[in-house]
């Protein structure tokens, strides 16, 4: 097999970062262009198109929701005067329901850390009736040592904003607020402010129940939240780090007014097959990924507003292009068959990761083991290696 090349994996990167790119923003040119740059590379890698129609690219169905300067957010108690919170300095917010305005004034029910996870005998529902309301939550997942609870230190699902918007869906939440602390978040609320601000994408909807408010907010405006509901956000951030936690109502509404522009737009994912050489093994395969996409231009931002995502992932692009060459050029294939896929829109919540798990190239069930390489720093030398999901793995 031929060796790996490292310059030609910076290369890789050197382009995908460029400012020409544009930050690779998912529904943006940069994004476009990054996409048909890695599906000529495939091709001139002689791997076979696994995408749409005889070629590399998987179209993927989006809507771009835009928050408008219209949009209101306000804390409303049982008395004293509401707090109208400020958007990207208190509070970030978008529609899920990809409508152009949707109204909620819904009772504010705080649920711990918002996890049904019956394998690691945690619920911090308890079987409570969240339907119509807003739900106060924190982010990330219990902290732990214990590998038996939430694999210790490594972050599970559970701890992602996506799980806990899409469980609050599921239960019949109009919405979720997530309390941001930079000790459990381990990234400072600058990080949430610029991942929220302009465009957001999200798949087109197919009947799954999505949040009319899905938020983030800072942790003063929660511990002004806590106050008007007579509660310390700090003694209420301590009781749910207990199984033994309930939901609590907090006596405090959000009345909000969602008003955003709405965009259907078509992203990419970027699909190659390497077929494999066993008669019967290579009608199952092997997948390679990486995301391409980044923040992209965030206009709203004074002086370099390009995300040019060099580390996060034009490196894990640049990796996986030359595994795409070397293995092409391999003097015998793999028994299993190879597939090479750089998905879209994983800023957005692994949304291109989402549609390509429901829409793959091969059925999912002979899928063995896909190895994604996303966001590694090119500094030193690795000193270990954790492979997320391989407790559900034989290979």
């Amino acid at each position: 097999m031929q060796k790996i090349d490292p310059e030609r994996i910076r290369a890789h990167v050197r382009f995908l970062s460029h400012d020409l790119l544009e930050g690779r923003g998912t529904g943006q040119r940069g994004g476009d262009i990054a996409a048909e740059y890695i599906a000529t590379q495939f091709a001139l890698d002689g791997l076979q198109p696994a995408g749409d129609n005889g070629t590399f690219l998987q179209k993927v169905p989006m809507v771009g929701v835009t928050p408008d300067p219209a949009t209101t957010f306000s804390l409303v108690g049982s008395s004293g005067p509401a707090k109208d919170l400020k958007p990207l300095t208190e509070y970030v917010a978008y529609n899920e329901t990809q409508q152009p305005e949707s109204d909620v004034d819904a009772e504010i029910v705080y649920v711990g850390y918002g996890i049904e996870a019956p394998e690691y005998d945690w619920d911090d529902y308890k079987g409570a009736d969240v339907k119509g309301k807003v739900l106060l939550m924190l982010v990330n997942e219990p902290p732990s040592d214990d590998p038996k609870l939430f694999n210790g230190r490594a972050l599970t699902y559970y701890g992602r904003w996506t799980y806990k918007y899409e469980e609050a869906a599921r239960k019949g939440a109009v919405g979720a607020i997530l309390i941001h602390k930079t000790e459990m978040a381990s990234y400072p609320w600058e990080v949430v402010r610029n991942s929220n601000s302009g465009e957001k994408s999200y798949l087109k909807l197919e009947g799954t129940p999505k949040l009319k408010v899905a938020s983030w907010i800072h942790l003063e405006a929660a511990r002004a939240l806590a106050n008007m509901a007579g509660m310390d956000v700090d003694k209420i951030i301590a009781d749910a780090q207990s199984r033994s936690f309930h939901p609590a109502p907090l006596d405090v509404r959000l009345k909000a007014h969602m008003v955003s522009k709405i965009r259907p737009f078509e992203s990419n994912n970027v699909i190659a097959k390497l077929p494999g050489s066993d008669s019967k093994l290579k009608n199952e395969a092997i997948m390679y990924t990486a995301h391409y996409d980044h923040l992209g231009i965030r206009p709203d931002m004074p002086g370099d507003n390009i995300y040019n995502g060099a580390n996060d992932n034009a490196t894990g692009c640049g990796i996986l292009l030359e595994l795409a060459r070397t293995f092409s050029l391999a003097a015998q294939a793999p028994r299993r068959s190879i597939i090479f896929a750089s998905v879209t829109a994983e800023e957005q919540g692994l949304l291109g990761s989402e549609y390509l798990g429901k829409h793959p190239p091969v059925p999912a069930g002979r899928i063995a083991l896909d190895l994604n390489h996303d966001d590694v720093p090119p500094l030193g030398y690795p000193e270990e290696v954790e492979v997320s999901g391989s407790e559900r793995t034989t290979f």
